[in-house]
């Protein structure tokens, strides 16, 4: 059989692999590499491949070949090693569906700018007046509530009225169940602290919220993608993943997905939970906009009763997102584990956060506030819907609850173009390749119908929409 010389691409691939877990620290001067066979069936590329790659690392310093022991990384490697960076971790992309570009662009934007592509609601939609008492009552409070650290495992009162709250949604947990946590990203990455080595394999849905994305990149995990469905996560390519891949978690919105606003069916999530215990696989359930729902869709906890799933949450969406409190469910021996990492990371609880969010949420008014955004919600889909369909914008799927559209433009019209285009006039949007780690959403953009009020928000993407393909500037 003649030789067929290696794919350069893979074989670049390979490098950079080994080049990442040089400067990420996975691979410490003077560690021993992966034998050739190891890492070309890690990798799923040919042998010769990976000795070509070799060959190319040994050629400029970064590896040694010892003849009889195998590959080592070289000790001058890491002198020259910059700090580990998220932003490179990943796949280098266009700055309009970058996660950190588009995340930057929302958090920045001036007070008058649009924010169609953002992930919360305005201001005027929070619960002021509620937020406002809770601090009056806060700060006639004893002295130990406004100097002293919280407990690691957090307010109890608060603990006690998120299991209850839990309960409603078919979820039993004991307050000694739950931990709170500065936010629902600090949960996760506790979370990932916990349980995830460098190199742990995670899939995530396809499309998901795009911060999921980088927050495993800055745990060095490989993130594999599974299609996601109206009813769920494709089953098939779910449990192909599975079987291929052996990976440790899987994070996903059970509830209101984030951003297709869809709702897992029953029957999904039993097949999931199934194809998860046969994998010994951990599924983190981020249920962070419960609070939109206007009747209880199915929660993997609740079939699961917090065996392998972890379930967490915050206040950030419906109260307010600069009081910062999230909270985590999981069976105690996850709890106890979790207590000393949350002390060893943070040492106490934000105390005074936690007895702002629990003033707000035992306040009645609170109820009264969600019934009250849940049809301003309900309303704003509605006409959001109708008047990107007049656009030629197409909705996915009609969403049952929540504050998303997720959305094919016009003519297959290019997502980051336009939104490069929307940016330069003060309209901040976000492109679907932003969610999408396979980068199959180029034609889809995610809406926020709470931030879609403002006329400008129409004219604007009418504008761009009209615009002929591919005359914007680059950002």
């Amino acid at each position: 059989m003649d030789h067929i010389a290696p794919s350069p691409s893979r074989t670049t691939m390979v490098m950079e692999t080994i080049r990442l877990r040089i400067a990420s620290r996975a691979l410490l001067p003077g560690a021993k590499l992966p034998s050739i066979r190891k890492l070309a069936a890690a990798l799923k590329v040919s042998t010769s491949t990976v000795v070509e790659a070799y060959e190319r690392l040994v050629g400029d310093g970064t590896i040694q070949s010892r003849p009889g022991s195998g590959f080592y990384v070289t000790h001058h490697a890491g002198a020259t090693t910059i700090p580990f960076s998220v932003a490179d971790a990943g796949p280098k992309r266009d700055r309009a569906i970058d996660p950190f570009w588009v995340s930057r662009q929302s958090l920045e934007a001036n007070a008058e700018d649009a924010k169609p592509g953002c992930g919360w609601l305005p201001p005027s939609w929070l619960p002021e007046d509620g937020v406002r008492r809770a601090l009056r009552t806060l700060s006639r409070a004893k002295s130990p509530v406004l100097s002293e650290y919280g407990s690691p495992l957090g307010l109890a009162p608060l603990r006690q009225l998120i299991g209850r709250r839990m309960g409603e949604r078919g979820i039993e947990a004991s307050p000694d169940q739950i931990l709170l946590a500065e936010s629902g990203t600090q949960a996760i990455d506790l979370l990932c602290r916990l349980l995830l080595e460098p190199g742990d394999t995670v899939l995530v849905d396809d499309p998901c919220y795009f911060n999921f994305h980088a927050l495993l990149r800055a745990h060095r995990a490989q993130i594999v993608g599974v299609p996601y469905t109206p009813t769920g996560p494709d089953i098939d390519a779910f449990t192909k993943a599975v079987a291929d891949h052996r990976p440790r978690l899987y994070i996903t919105n059970s509830a209101i997905h984030n951003p297709t606003g869809a709702i897992l069916s029953p029957v999904t999530a039993h097949r999931v939970l199934k194809i998860a215990e046969q994998g010994n696989v951990v599924v983190i359930e981020d249920d962070i906009f419960a609070d939109f729902e206007r009747s209880p869709a199915p929660r993997l906890a609740a079939f699961d009763g917090l065996d392998r799933v972890i379930h967490i949450g915050s206040f950030s969406k419906t109260l307010s997102a600069s009081g910062r409190c999230g909270f985590i469910a999981a069976k105690p021996e996850w709890i106890d584990s979790l207590t000393d990492l949350k002390i060893a990371t943070t040492f106490g609880g934000g105390r005074m956060t936690a007895e702002l969010v629990y003033g707000v949420l035992s306040d009645g008014s609170y109820r009264k506030h969600l019934e009250t955004l849940r049809q301003r919600l309900a309303t704003a889909m509605q006409t959001v819907s109708t008047r990107l369909q007049n656009l030629g914008v197409t909705p996915w799927l009609e969403p049952q609850a929540g504050m998303f559209l997720w959305c094919r433009l016009p003519e297959d019209r290019d997502a980051a173009d336009v939104a490069r285009s929307a940016l330069q006039r003060g309209l901040v949007l976000a492109p679907g390749n932003a969610f999408s780690l396979s980068q199959s959403a180029t034609t889809f953009m995610r809406f926020n119908v709470s931030q879609m009020q403002a006329p400008q928000v129409f004219d604007v993407l009418r504008d761009v929409l009209k615009a002929p393909q591919g005359r914007s500037n680059r950002l």
